[in-house]
């Protein structure tokens, strides 16, 4: 028997208890995958990253949530690599590589006064058609049929983790929305671990572009993402691809997420076209919020 430190961060948002919580163990190489698993799920956050040496990057970093280990968390990187540059461990650095199991991605540190901004580069876009039942999805997200967008498609979509991206309407959706989760996977034939990511164009913000929640798998022990990473750069590809395909590269978006749980979040996305395919980047910060004390 051991005590774990798990170091508490929320992403996406320079004040505590707002933005996404994640978990961080910075010094990852000393637990088992099994115990890895165990530590994530007792924290209870939807991802606990941890951070290892790694012979092909400068780090590695292996993200679980309490059910399961996913390749790639857009919060709980941002999380990682706050801790491990405020910790001493990053020192004079202005950009790093990470491997995930998505890939080995390029990350861009800068320091603007007190803040540090964290740019993740995502893995090539892929859209996959969504073939289900449109009122039994916008249904098992607690909507109507006539509620989601009727011009947009619904797709899965993937920069390093599949989700289903939902274009809704209107906005007034969102705070009644009420996930019905143990019947995704009924729904989703095609990917039946996918999340659901529901969106729509209107935001609470004026200076935001897009506004989203976003329903976890059941497979991974969590019923919500506050405020998602890896979706909000796919959401990108989604509008040069099917919003907006005459979009002027390159282009920011600012997504919000997380108003209907009081802890808004920012996420800034980076759309690019490089030999004609979407480069996709994201950029976000953290803030230390509490350490953990874990007993496996």
């Amino acid at each position: 028997m051991q005590i774990v430190t798990v170091q508490h961060y929320d992403a996406f948002s320079t004040e505590p208890n707002k933005g996404n919580p994640a978990g961080v163990v910075v010094e990852g190489s000393q637990y088992s995958e099994q115990e890895m698993q165990e530590i994530a799920k007792m924290v209870g956050f939807n991802e606990t990253a941890f951070a290892l040496p790694s012979n092909q990057a400068d780090i590695r970093i292996r993200y679980f949530t309490p059910g399961h280990e996913v390749d790639l968390c857009g919060h709980a990187t941002m999380a990682t690599i706050y801790a491990l540059q405020t910790q001493g461990f990053l020192v004079n650095k202005s950009s790093i590589t990470i491997e995930t199991k998505a890939g080995i991605l390029p990350i861009l540190l800068e320091e603007k006064g007190e803040k540090l901004y964290i740019t993740m580069q995502h893995a090539a876009p892929q859209f996959v058609d969504f073939n289900g039942s449109k009122a039994a999805l916008a249904q098992s997200i607690g909507l109507n049929e006539d509620e989601l967008h009727a011009e947009l498609p619904i797709v899965y979509g993937s920069t390093g983790l599949w989700t289903l991206l939902i274009p809704v309407q209107h906005l007034a959706s969102f705070e009644k929305m009420s996930p019905h989760t143990a019947t995704f996977p009924s729904i989703l034939k095609e990917m039946p671990t996918a999340s659901l990511h529901p969106f729509c164009l209107q935001a609470f913000d004026k200076s935001a572009d897009m506004h989203a929640r976003h329903f976890s798998s059941p497979y991974s022990g969590t019923i919500q993402d506050i405020v998602t990473g890896t979706a909000s750069g796919v959401m990108g590809a989604y509008y040069a691809k099917y919003i907006n395909p005459e979009v002027i590269y390159p282009k920011t978006l600012v997504v919000e997420q997380g108003q209907e749980l009081d802890r808004d979040g920012r996420v800034h996305v980076h759309v690019n076209k490089v030999d004609n395919e979407l480069d996709i980047s994201i950029t976000g910060t953290a803030v230390y919020v509490k350490e953990l004390k874990i007993q496996i």
